[in-house]
């Protein structure tokens, strides 16, 4: 259960760099169909736009809930509190991305947040990681 623990925690952590790719490929194609003559509005989304939708609203979370009822039972020393942790930045993630869209200052607050969440999640993996360690580690006699 540590390992399925880890692996949650690092596809969250990556899941940000997607998330980071996603978004920054569809800015681009928006500036690049602009500079064509292309007009961009709220009915000409590409791709990347979807794509970082999809994944920020529907895969990061559940995958986070996964990460949380997983914790319960990966003996990992802080692994539940770092999980809920994690899927509290998730959470805090999607309403950011999701009230940017009418407050765009908000948009600030939701690239910042996404360090967070690679941040908490990379820290709950590291700890899966050092219990595994420590579980493996050979007991040293009196």
């Amino acid at each position: 259960m540590r390992t399925a623990y880890r692996v949650l925690a690092l596809l969250i952590a990556v899941g940000v760099v997607v998330q980071a790719a996603t978004v920054a490929y569809a800015w681009f194609a928006v500036l690049h169909d602009t500079d064509s003559g292309g007009v961009f509005d709220k009915n000409t989304l590409n791709g990347g736009h979807e794509a970082h939708e999809v994944i920020g609203m529907m895969v990061l979370p559940t995958i986070a809930v996964l990460l949380l009822v997983v914790a319960f039972f990966a003996k990992v020393p802080g692994g539940v509190m770092w999980a809920a942790i994690t899927l509290g930045v998730v959470l805090l993630q999607v309403v950011l991305g999701t009230a940017g869209a009418s407050a765009p200052f908000v948009g600030l607050l939701h690239g910042i947040n996404a360090f967070a969440v690679a941040g908490v999640a990379s820290v709950a993996a590291a700890k899966a990681r050092r219990a595994g360690e420590a579980a493996a580690a050979p007991a040293t006699p009196a």
